[in-house]
């Protein structure tokens, strides 16, 4: 890890429509570190260095698997980015690159260069001049958004795992700024007098992460990196945010099953901090929480009923203070956070309940019950939302 240089370079980004060559001009020498947490859990550490036509980085990462990141990337004089590189090691074998990626600026747009062990895949993307990289959980490239970002914002085209996104910057009050991802959400990013950034909030996102800026990281990143990477080793790392859940179950002879993305806990106060009252959640993580059914199922009771038929669903839901309800949605296939209204099969009242014991990871159960029916509980940290179930005859 003593060898770790500042080689390599991450998302630089700049505001496409409203770039001024003298804003580029006026950019400063600077270099600061970040750190990224989600709840009680530290997810990344970066620092960086910006230089007159340069700009050097390297990142500590934890998710999926502890990875040593290095950024260069390559500025011309009016500012706008002519090259970059992304290599990937692992903390043990910093000179051993497991990843490398490189964009080149090329006519009307860019030429892909990537190299994973003996592969190497050369490809041309189709993107505008301003467009620069967007490297997930790697913050630092917003310090550059808001320090060049002029008072009414603009739009900024990204490039990720070859394909191009915008990202809307808009002025959020004094000293603020929203950066939106075009799928995630809104992280809210706050900046000193200085217009550098000092603090990156996506509570609003579906990453849910906090970014600080701190002193500059020296041995601390090296004492991470193998503190990490020996966790990993011994089956105790990060892993995937949120893996994936699976629950089947017989009722009544009806076989169910339910796919679902399971977010974890981490020490945070879910409801209503991170999960909002009110507000639409994608039941899980990642991909649409799926449920499929051999037999039509009737969700609720009384007056407040569904009937389900035989098939695949998404469930989505707006957890409230008294409960809230559950919504089946006939498209499947999708991301969470793409949810279609018009495709509703319909809603259905959900009953808060209180959990003695905090549950750690969100998990989604089906629990027979007496003649025949049973239950749907959705639990996390110390609430679950039950809603009844039963096969129809």
């Amino acid at each position: 890890m003593n060898s770790m240089r500042f080689l390599c370079s991450a998302a630089v980004p700049l505001l496409a429509a409203t770039l001024a060559p003298a804003a580029h001009a006026q950019m400063r020498a600077d270099s600061a570190a970040l750190v990224t947490v989600l709840g009680r859990d530290t997810l990344a550490l970066e620092r960086w260095v910006q230089q007159p036509g340069r700009i050097t980085a390297e990142a500590v990462v934890r998710s999926p698997r502890t990875t040593l990141r290095r950024y260069v990337a390559e500025l011309a004089d009016d500012g706008m980015m002519t090259a970059f590189e992304e290599h990937t090691y692992l903390p043990s074998a910093p000179d051993e690159p497991v990843r490398s990626e490189t964009w080149v600026r090329a006519g009307e747009g860019w030429t892909r260069t990537l190299t994973e062990g003996d592969s190497t895949r050369a490809s041309q993307v189709s993107g505008p001049a301003a467009a620069l990289p967007f490297v997930d959980l790697v913050h630092w490239p917003f310090n550059l958004v808001v320090a060049r970002a002029p008072g009414q914002g603009g739009t900024q085209p990204l490039f990720s795992g070859g394909r191009m996104m915008n990202f809307t910057v808009a002025p959020a009050g004094a000293g603020a700024w929203t950066l939106t991802h075009p799928m995630r959400g809104p992280s809210v990013a706050r900046v000193d007098a200085s217009g550098r950034m000092v603090s990156l909030d996506a509570a609003g996102t579906t990453r849910k992460v906090v970014v600080t800026r701190v002193p500059w990281l020296g041995n601390e990143m090296q004492a991470a990196a193998a503190r990490w990477e020996a966790a990993d080793r011994a089956g105790r790392g990060m892993g995937e945010l949120s893996g994936r859940g699976r629950e089947e179950e017989t009722l009544s002879g009806a076989r169910i099953v339910i796919d679902y993305g399971q977010p974890v806990r981490r020490g945070r106060d879910i409801f209503p901090a991170v999960v909002r009252w009110g507000q639409l959640w994608r039941t899980g993580a990642n991909r649409a929480t799926h449920l499929t059914t051999d037999r039509a199922l009737v969700l609720g009771e009384g007056a407040n009923t569904l009937r389900v038929p035989a098939g695949e669903y998404t469930l989505f839901s707006m957890p409230a203070e008294d409960g809230g309800v559950l919504i089946v949605n006939r498209q499947t296939g999708q991301n969470g956070t793409s949810y279609d209204a018009a495709r509703d099969v319909g809603r259905v009242p959900m009953r808060r309940e209180a959990i003695a014991a905090p549950v750690e990871t969100f998990t989604i159960d089906v629990v027979p019950g007496a003649a025949g029916a049973g239950t749907l509980r959705l639990s996390w940290d110390r609430t679950a939302f039950v809603i009844p179930v039963r096969v129809e005859p």
